[in-house]
């Protein structure tokens, strides 16, 4: 039988607590340290790595002190944690307040999120936002058919967001000509109750 010293046990039990504080204090001075602009520009790096970041997701982030708030919409649950981590992992963030919210699984959402995407990403006009131009738009398509429940990913600067067949377009576009000819691109697809227009002209 090993016989332990109370007073021994003390003095390690007090030794491990402040060498705890001593850690914790470190940490919160490095968050200190670091200033919101860098912490917002790490925060913004770690989230653009996102693999499966797409077309048919949508996520913004703002820094209060060393909390980041992110929200936005998830076409499928695992991006929400994924985006949760990343920011996790960005400088100067203590704590991260995910408000993502998981889009729920539907067939005919679906529908309408490909048929947007195609009728958006192959216009005359909005073409040119497609990462490849309309051949890879068709490319995306043909994928698609093969292997079902995959979405476009990349940088689309026009993200197509479908819930219970409402359809929201946000992002930001050249001009106020691009934003409108997006809105009705997405108001010809069938079987949609309505469109909201969150697409922001940069000029």
């Amino acid at each position: 039988m090993v016989s332990v010293d109370c007073h021994v046990v003390r003095r390690c039990l007090a030794g491990v607590m402040v060498l705890a504080g001593a850690i914790g204090a470190d940490t919160s001075a490095v968050a200190q340290r670091v200033t919101v602009d860098e912490t917002v520009r790490s925060v913004r790096r770690m989230l653009e790595r996102l693999p499966y970041y797409g077309v048919f997701d949508y996520i913004v982030f703002r820094v209060d002190g060393g909390t980041v708030y992110i929200a936005g919409y998830s076409f499928e649950g695992r991006l929400k944690t994924d985006a949760e981590m990343a920011a996790r992992r960005a400088s100067g963030v203590v704590e991260v307040a995910n408000k993502i919210e998981v889009l729920p699984v539907s067939q005919n959402d679906d529908r309408i999120r490909w048929a947007t995407f195609y009728r958006i990403y192959t216009d005359d006009f909005l073409s040119r936002y497609a990462p490849g131009g309309p051949h890879e738009v068709l490319r995306e398509l043909s994928d698609e058919r093969r292997f079902p429940g995959m979405q476009p990913v990349g940088r689309y600067p026009i993200h197509i967001i479908v819930r219970n067949r409402r359809t929201m377009l946000l992002g930001v576009v050249d001009s106020a000509a691009d934003r409108q000819i997006a809105e009705v691109r997405a108001r010809e697809v069938t079987g949609v109750f309505d469109v909201e227009n969150g697409l922001i002209a940069s000029r």
